[in-house]
C-alpha cells in the first residue's frame, strides 16, 4: 500500500492506489481548500508534488487547462481533485494559499 507524507506538517499516511490525493489529503484531516467539488473548475487544492510525481495519473486536459491560469504554477504542480494515487510513495506539498483554514 503506498504512502502519502504531507509537507509541511510531515504527516504520512496510507493512500489506496486510485483514490484522489484530495480525498486522501481530507481523510488525513489536512485543510486544504477546495470549493469546486473535485471538477478542476477553481484551482484551489493546488499542490506541489515533491516525490512520486510519475505514480500519480497522467495531468489531463481540464486539470492542464486549469493550471495555466493560476500564478505560481510549476512542473511540481497539480490539482489535488484530479491526481490520482499509484503504487508508489507520494510526498506532497499544501502550499500557504490553499492550505489555511
Amino acid at each position: 500500500m503506498p504512502t502519502m507524507t504531507i509537507m509541511p506538517s510531515g504527516k504520512t499516511v496510507d493512500v489506496v492506489e486510485g483514490a484522489r490525493v484530495l480525498d486522501a489529503l481530507l481523510a488525513a484531516e489536512e485543510g486544504i481548500m477546495h470549493k469546486c467539488d473535485g471538477n478542476a473548475k477553481c484551482g484551489a487544492c493546488h499542490i506541489f508534488v515533491h516525490d512520486g510525481r510519475r505514480s500519480l495519473s497522467k495531468v489531463q486536459r481540464a486539470e492542464n487547462e486549469k493550471l495555466d491560469t493560476i500564478v505560481g504554477v510549476g512542473s511540481k504542480s497539480r490539482l489535488a481533485c484530479q491526481a490520482r494515487f499509484g503504487a508508489d510513495n507520494v510526498t506532497v506539498e499544501l502550499l500557504g494559499f490553499s492550505s489555511g483554514f
